[in-house]
Parts: structure tokens; sequence; C-alpha cells
């Protein structure tokens, strides 16, 4: 089968969707389908400092095609962007003709699918991942719009969990009946249990984009009050990264927590092995990828009951959950990790059996694939309206890179 896979982030930006991507993209080269990547990146100097950016790096048997996001980078001009997505699949297709196109996130990457997809008689896959449900839509009418036919007309609109999916239906009124669950999942063979043993120093980490929305300067508050010998690296850039930096200097915790900034995704597996705890205080996930490589690396987890999180993680079975923005709960929940060995392997167990045994990706790539075969059949997607109002308030043009 020949996919167009169209990515709203791809390494070397810092993103859940960026290890989504090469994992499936992984296990479409594995199962033989011929695959082309159309990945959109930042080059400027501020979307670089905020999640890594650059154009997309090569692919082992992958066509990959990156697109500067150049409307984003001046004004915030999605439309832009969406137009010169859809042009490039379109000459792609008329190079060798694709059977589906599937693309991460509902806007900007979904839209221009559909729009392809009408355009070229295609059948459109949609993943829907995290800030796409969680925010866009709720900005302005013109992304509502996009996001509801989106929704309404690809031919399978993919989701993590129950949680995220109930999410969309409150914000936006899609049927449950409309999205078709797949998990996260992670790579079990690259990420494993470290074998050094313990130290008497417990070491925390939080790895991701360092960003408010994901509980970080939370971490920070939670840490100012903990107790005993412990130590925790803070792995990541992102938005937030100078005033999660500020914060540990303002609560004098310089000896305790380091930065060390963006991480290669290679050397990531060995960054969870040389931790015991992972920390996750975040208010909303599609489905965490680095919660589940936390599991696939024996750690034990302190994270939110949060959208995302809650189809995952169960607090005292395999890992401890607090409210979001609880820091008070935060803070007791890492030190009873911290002072007690037991409690530690007891929920880093239970997690990572769970891991290899629900959410490896030779499981899900299955999946996917499943539903690619179910939909080639279809030629396109149900009639809609190509056409968006524009309405120049949306909070996310002025700030396109939290989008």
């Amino acid at each position: 089968m020949r996919v167009c896979f169209v990515s709203r982030r791809f390494f070397p930006a810092i993103s859940g969707m960026s290890i989504y991507a090469i994992n499936l993209l992984r296990q479409l080269v594995a199962q033989e389908h011929d695959v082309t990547m159309i990945s959109q990146y930042r080059s400027d100097a501020f979307g670089k400092g905020v999640y890594g950016g650059g154009p997309p790096p090569e692919v082992l048997g992958v066509r990959v095609i990156g697109l500067e996001q150049t409307g984003e980078q001046e004004n915030g001009d999605f439309e832009r962007d969406i137009v010169t997505m859809v042009d490039t699949i379109v000459v792609e297709h008329e190079r060798t003709p694709f059977d589906v196109i599937h693309a991460q996130y509902g806007y900007p990457t979904g839209w221009a699918a559909l729009l392809a997809g009408r355009k070229l008689g295609l059948p459109v896959v949609v993943s829907i991942q995290g800030g796409d449900g969680h925010w866009v839509g709720s900005c302005c009418e013109t992304h509502r719009q996009a996001m509801i036919r989106v929704l309404d007309h690809a031919d399978a609109v993919l989701i993590g969990g129950q949680s995220f999916a109930e999410e969309v239906h409150e914000r936006l009124g899609t049927s449950l009946d409309r999205f078709t669950f797949v998990p996260g999942a992670v790579d079990t063979t690259r990420f494993t249990p470290g074998t050094l043993g313990e130290g008497k120093t417990v070491r925390i980490l939080y790895h991701g984009r360092v960003d408010s929305r994901k509980g970080v300067l939370d971490f920070i508050e939670a840490a100012s009050g903990l107790t005993g010998s412990w130590s925790a690296t803070i792995s990541g850039i992102g938005p937030d990264l100078q005033p999660a930096k500020d914060l540990v200097r303002e609560k004098g915790l310089s000896d305790h927590i380091v930065f060390t900034g963006y991480a290669e995704y290679e050397d990531v597996p060995q960054i969870y092995r040389e931790h015991q705890i992972f920390v996750s205080p975040t208010y909303a996930e599609g489905f965490s990828n680095t919660i589940l490589e936390a599991m696939a690396s024996g750690l034990a987890i302190v994270s939110c009951h949060a959208v995302g999180v809650s189809d995952c993680l169960r607090d005292g079975e395999n890992g401890l959950l607090v409210e979001p923005g609880d820091v008070a709960a935060q803070a007791r929940a890492l030190q009873k990790l911290i002072d007690d060995r037991g409690a530690r392997q007891h929920l880093a167990d239970a997690a990572l059996a769970e891991c290899r045994a629900t959410y490896s990706w030779t499981v899900v790539g299955r999946m996917i694939t499943e539903i690619y075969a179910e939909v080639s059949g279809s030629r396109a997607p149900e009639p809609f309206d190509p056409d968006l109002p524009i309405y120049d308030n949306c909070r996310f043009r002025t700030e396109p890179h939290l989008l």
C-alpha cells in the first residue's frame, strides 16, 4: 500500500507527535508499505528555541519532504501553509498515486489532508493527538469549524483513549461512534529497564516539552518541599524553559535540579535508565508517549488524574495520581516514593508488565495498517464545504507555536 503520512512536527522537534511518527513509519516500512512523509517544520530561531526545529531528517525506507511553516512564522497564517501542504500532496500523488492519506493532528494537517483527499478522491485517516483535542477549536470559529469538518468527514478518526474522546465530544459535539480507539504505543525493544541499581540518592526525571501545560512548574514547586537524598533532571526544551529555570533559582533548588536541554531520540532510553522516578504532572494529554516510555523503562510514575493519563495509569496500582495543579499532593506522592523503595519497585513492576502486554508498537502498528485496509476502498471523504470563515482574533495566530 502507498501511504502519504502528513506530520505536524517531526524530529528535530520535541513533541510526542515526533515520537509517534517515527515509530509508525518504522512499522510501515517493516510491513513493506511504500511511505512518503510530508512534515511541517520551523526554521526560525524562536521556533527552534521553543520546540526544536529545522528540516526533518532522512528516515530509512521513507521518502521525506519537509515544508517550512512560512505562514505561521510570519503572522500565524495557517491557511497559506495548508495550501502548500495540499499542493505538495497533489504533486506527489501525480508522481506515484497514493492509496491513503494519514494526517497527525486535526488542524492544520488534518484539514489539509481532508482537502487533498477531496481533490484526489482518496480516503483520509486523521489521528487526533494532544493539543488539537484540548485547545484547537476553542480559540476561534475558523478552527472550530475546521475541526468539526475533519472529525465528521475523515474516513477514520484515530484517538488514544476513552477520556480523550469524551473531551472532544463534549467540546466539539462529535459523536463518540466517530472515533476508532488506537492506544499510544512505545518501542519496548528500545525502552527497557536499567541494570545499574539504585544508589543512596533517588533520581527523579521530568522528560518532554518544558511547558506549564505539562505541569513542569508545578513539579518545581512540589520539589521545593521534598526531603531526603534526591536529585532531579528536567530534560527537554519548550515555551516555559526560562520560567522553569528562574523558578528553580528562586526556590533555591539549583543543587538538586539540573536542566539538560534537547535530547536526541536515540539517547532518550539511557536517560530513563539513569532514574528511578518519572514525574508527569500534566493537565491533559492525548495519550502520553513519555509515560509509556517511563513504564517500559521500569520507572515508578507520579502523574495526574488527567485526560489521556487515566487511560493507562491507575492510582496505587501502576502509578501514583493526584489532581492536576495540586502541588501539595504531588509533593506527598514524590516523597512517598523517595522514602519507600518497595513502593517504587511495586509500581514500576506493574507498569512495566502492562506496557509490554498492551502498548507495544508491533501490536499498535498492525491495528493502524488494518484501518488503512478497511478504508482503502473508499473513493473520497463525504462532501463538505471546503471554505472556512476566517477570524483574525484567534489566539494561536499570535502564538502559533503553542498549537
